[in-house]
């Protein structure tokens, strides 16, 4: 009797430290289903909209030139691209209540913009200085210059060894049962964390010179857990994406434009 409660006693307090007590949410409430921790997840990656301090008072007419992604990570280039981060800036701008000039409104026009700006030659500029470009004040640039995962860890834990060595102490059915119920016992954890810097610049549209720039960093953690006890298991992965924070920091450097250049 007692090497039964032993073993019964062994399984309960591991089984509880392997589920987060009883909860998969680790709350005290009762356990979430699944698809309650799934909205619960897609509700964190949703698009958060931010409110521009100058929102009330209408920007100047700006084009948003494609940038640059400066990282070689092929798991960020693969995700993002310029014309991504042009999308997202496009649509801040507009929230700031900045006149934009979409690029699908310029057609071909577009890579001469860029050649003209890439040499900064404003003689280059004039021939655009007509009809819808007229009054154009500013071209923006949004460029990754940073994209790379900074730090990674994992832990783990499996309850085999434990009950081979609490099986063998106890002896006999009360053993067997407690060194299968202990051995079936696992976690796991897992977690990276992504640095990404972006930076813009605003060009003057007559001179093609440098009017300001900002830089800003985020960092996103990207991680996953799981668990499993008498063929129960549980598991649960963070799903923050690179576009979301992407957006993240084309909302900071849209917010350092409204407040300190419009």
């Amino acid at each position: 009797m007692r090497q039964r409660s032993l073993a019964m006693a062994c399984l309960l307090v591991l089984g509880l430290v392997i589920s987060g007590c009883a909860s998969p949410g680790g709350g005290i409430g009762g356990p979430q289903s699944a698809s309650d921790q799934a909205n619960q997840q897609a509700d964190q990656a949703m698009y958060k909209p931010v409110v521009y301090t100058n929102s009330g008072k209408p920007g100047p007419l700006v084009i948003v030139l494609p940038g640059e992604i400066k990282s070689a990570n092929a798991t960020f280039t693969q995700k993002i691209t310029a014309n991504n981060i042009a999308d997202f800036a496009e649509i801040e701008l507009e929230k700031a209540s900045f006149q934009v000039l979409e690029r699908g409104q310029l057609g071909p026009m577009l890579n001469e913009l860029q050649l003209a700006f890439g040499m900064g030659d404003p003689d280059a500029m004039k021939k655009f200085k007509k009809g819808k470009f007229k009054s154009t004040k500013w071209f923006l640039k949004f460029d990754i210059l940073k994209a790379e995962p900074a730090a990674a860890a994992q832990q783990s834990f499996s309850g085999a060894p434990i009950g081979a060595i609490a099986g063998a102490l106890i002896g006999g059915r009360a053993g067997y049962a407690t060194d299968v119920g202990l051995s079936s016992a696992s976690s796991g954890e897992a977690a990276a964390v992504w640095i990404v810097g972006l930076r813009y610049k605003i060009m003057d549209a007559n001179t093609t010179e440098q009017v300001a720039n900002g830089y800003f960093e985020e960092k996103m953690q990207i991680g996953a857990k799981s668990s499993s006890f008498l063929g129960v298991s549980q598991g649960q992965q963070n799903v923050q994406t690179l576009d979301m924070l992407a957006q993240r920091l084309v909302q900071m450097a849209v917010a350092d434009i409204d407040m300190k250049h419009k």
